[in-house]
């Protein structure tokens, strides 16, 4: 079961199991400050892998690549409207998230799960793409464009780092968010694509407690 504290899948080693904590509802800066200090921790051996999961507040994040990072408001609007503006290392471009939308930042060392940076991008679009479908929505990857669509539609986006075998940032995955957040971005950098979500798609509200639940469920069978 997922705590709201910290839930750990535990073996005799701490490079053996799989620990999982859910945020709620939190501030973005607060939890990439808690990422960058657990991918230290994880590089050093003193964590085992672990998975982060969250809801943010309004917050549209800028990537590492300044060509796919395109605003559509100005920032002072933006402020004005209570949605923070965060710039920061990722991959891919201009991203939002608000309350409604499913984060879960993996902190894991891919040397020991043996797995390629490649790999690992597959893996969480399994992963999102298997949660999807016990919501009652198919989504598929789109070569080149790392995430899950819906047809032309995006429901999910991902934006990793990793640095030294050990990963940060993550998957973000629209469930009942509010979408006109993505009116002020060009999502990755991706002009006119239109974002989705499982309400939008299927009509039904959905408790987050139990679409964590069933994600932590998920994260443990892929990665532990």
């Amino acid at each position: 079961m997922l705590e709201k504290s910290t839930t750990e899948i535990c073996e005799s080693k701490i490079e053996s199991y799989l620990r999982i904590i859910d945020h709620g509802l939190a501030d973005y800066k607060k939890v990439l400050e808690l990422q960058y200090r657990m991918r230290d921790e994880r590089r050093r051996s003193e964590i085992p892998n672990t998975v982060l999961i969250v809801e943010h507040n309004p917050v549209i994040t800028l990537g590492a690549r300044q060509i796919a990072n395109k605003l559509l408001a100005g920032r002072k609007e933006l402020t004005e409207k209570n949605i923070e503006v965060v710039d920061i290392r990722r991959g891919g471009g201009t991203t939002a998230h608000n309350p409604g939308q499913l984060v879960f930042y993996p902190i894991l060392n891919l040397q020991q799960l043996k797995l390629g940076i490649s790999e690992y991008i597959r893996e969480l679009e399994s992963i999102g793409a298997e949660l999807l479908e016990q919501l009652g929505v198919h989504a598929e990857r789109q070569k080149g464009y790392p995430g899950l669509w819906i047809g032309p539609k995006k429901i999910a986006s991902i934006g990793v780092r990793v640095s030294k075998f050990i990963t940060y940032h993550g998957m973000a995955i629209n469930i009942q968010n509010d979408l006109s957040i993505f009116d002020f971005i060009a999502p990755c950098g991706l002009n006119g694509v239109e974002m989705t979500s499982v309400l939008k798609e299927t009509g039904r509200h959905h408790s987050m407690s139990q679409i964590k639940e069933r994600l932590s469920q998920l994260l443990i069978r892929h990665f532990s």
